[in-house]
């Protein structure tokens, strides 16, 4: 059977996440990476949107913070195919009030298959790959037994 497949443009729809104890080092890797950042569409949640709105002099759209809401906006903008790569650079020595929002918003990414990086070294790779700036096909899972097996509750899965 064949994957359905989604075409990304050579320009890809970032979104930038960040926790507030990564902020600063989100916000380095982003002045560092400027240059690259500037041939993209770029999203953000709350105070990091507009952090990285003021820090690249470009525009950032921005959703609501985190805590209420953001993390689950862009979430709907994966499931919907309208976000590309996912950059969150999330703090793993502190506990967020919203923890299953972050982690619904990471298994989103990977069910939709999109590249997303969770650091710096992992942002660093993705951003320089020449994928990123190239029209690319990316597969994504086939899903249609689970939605009919939502529709049929009484059928049994094949």
């Amino acid at each position: 059977m064949q994957m359905p497949v989604r075409k990304m443009s050579g320009s890809k729809r970032i979104a930038l996440v960040a926790h507030d104890n990564k902020k600063s080092e989100l916000m380095e890797w982003a002045i560092y990476n400027k240059a690259a950042l500037s041939h993209h569409l770029l999203f953000g949640t709350g105070t990091t949107g507009t952090l990285v709105e003021e820090a690249l002099g470009q525009p950032v759209t921005k959703f609501l913070s985190g805590p209420l809401g953001g993390d689950q906006q862009i979430g709907a903008r994966i499931a919907e195919g309208k976000i590309d790569v996912l950059i969150f650079f999330w703090d793993p020595m502190e506990a967020q009030p919203h923890d299953p929002d972050i982690k619904a918003l990471l298994r989103l990414a990977v069910t939709w298959n999109i590249p997303f990086a969770c650091d710096r070294a992992t942002a660093d790779f993705l951003l320089t790959s020449p994928l990123m700036y190239a029209d690319y096909e990316i597969t994504t899972p086939d899903y249609s037994v689970y939605n009919k097996r939502l529709q049929n509750p009484n059928q049994s899965p094949k």
